[in-house]
């Protein structure tokens, strides 16, 4: 059933109500441990903090000349994506590379035509940014093509992914990453959040976040796990409004926390939270990646999101350059892994902020610049 706004607010209003007479009969839950708390406490913290030094690379191989890299993206119409295919682009044009962009539009035949493109074209390194590693091995298994293969969120945990072509896995650590946003919702809530989590298990990496955060949300004794939604991301559009209305429907306001793997279903979440006539901080959004900029803009709003755990999309472009430089002069991977980051009210207008990105103020590149100097 779809209401219309006023019905939408009359309906919220009696969940409200009724919820709230429901107070008087049922003892609230318990808070969180007093040691959970305070790790949330710590945890949010240390991952807010500002003006973290560069714990990268200081040495490697200079610039490879002449290569030709494509980057098969799995949607561009995902911020993450897109954010680290710019970042590459930059770092391809100081180091002197060719680089070409292929966007997969987030669908198996997508991916697949994709993929045929970038065989047929035959570059010598290939990002695969944002899709599953193993959905596509068996093709360039198949291709007597040899190349540099570097991924991004193509696999559940950074490094190589074994048995692929991926010999470096460029991201933070996942369920670092999970753990630091369901604990950032045990924090806001002082240990009673209700919580919701999105997740896309199409990919290996947004199921273990998921899973993390739910264990999180678990190990909290006030907290209560309401439900754990499998969307596809390239479908939140689509989905999201439905799913939202159902959510309110079941759960009303107990549902005060929401979090996803991904900014991108709060961009479809929010409009119907303001339709319903829903409170800015009835439910508050927590994303664990990628930090877009629709999600600065509603943090710095106050408009629902509370929080991203956004990943330095730039610099791991400049790190996926590197990589497949090293790769490409014989050398091994850096395995470098960002720390986490939370982006929250107190600290969005620092490191890339204020244009609506997380971008580290470590000089990386600098860095980067010269590891790649003729020598």
């Amino acid at each position: 059933m779809t209401l219309g706004r006023r019905g939408a607010a009359g309906w919220h209003a009696k969940v409200r109500w009724a919820l709230a007479g429901a107070a008087f009969a049922l003892a609230p839950p318990a808070p969180a441990g007093a040691d959970l708390l305070e790790e949330a406490r710590q945890v949010v913290a240390r991952a807010s903090a500002p003006g973290s030094a560069w714990a990268g690379p200081t040495t490697g191989p200079s610039a490879q000349p002449g290569k030709r890299i494509t980057v098969l993206a799995e949607d561009l119409r995902n911020g993450g994506v897109l954010g680290v295919a710019q970042g590459i682009r930059e770092a391809a044009r100081v180091i002197g590379w060719d680089v070409r962009v292929v966007d997969a539009g987030g669908t198996a035949s997508g991916r697949k035509r994709a993929l045929e493109d970038v065989l047929a074209t035959k570059p010598d390194g290939l990002v695969v940014c944002g899709s599953d590693a193993g959905d596509i091995e068996p093709s360039l298994q198949a291709s007597a093509r040899p190349m540099q293969v570097v991924g991004w969120h193509a696999g559940p945990v950074p490094g190589p992914i074994a048995g692929t072509s991926v010999a470096m896995n460029v991201t933070t650590d996942p369920i670092a990453v999970a753990r630091t946003t369901a604990l950032a919702a045990v924090d806001q809530s002082g240990g009673r959040a209700g919580v919701v989590v999105f997740t896309d298990s199409r990919f290996g990496i947004a199921t273990a976040k998921a899973n993390a955060m739910a264990d999180v949300v678990r190990r909290c004794g006030g907290c209560t796990l309401l439900d754990v939604l499998d969307v596809p991301i390239s479908d939140s559009a689509a989905r999201m409004p439905d799913v939202v209305r159902r959510l309110m429907a079941n759960h009303g306001a107990r549902w005060t926390h929401a979090l996803a793997i991904n900014d991108i279903y709060f961009d479809y979440a929010v409009p119907v939270f303001i339709a319903m006539g829903v409170a800015h901080r009835a439910v508050e959004l927590l994303s664990a990646g990628d930090g877009s900029a629709p999600a600065f803009m509603r943090i710095r709003a106050g408009s629902y999101q509370t929080g991203t755990v956004a990943e330095p999309l730039n610099m791991q472009g400049w790190q996926i350059v590197d990589e497949l430089n090293r790769l490409f002069a014989g050398q091994p991977v850096s395995g470098f892994v960002a720390p986490v980051h939370l982006v929250t009210p107190q600290n969005i207008g620092t490191e890339g902020g204020a244009r609506r990105v997380y971008d580290p103020d470590n000089g990386y590149r600098d860095v980067y610049r010269r590891i790649w100097e003729p020598r």
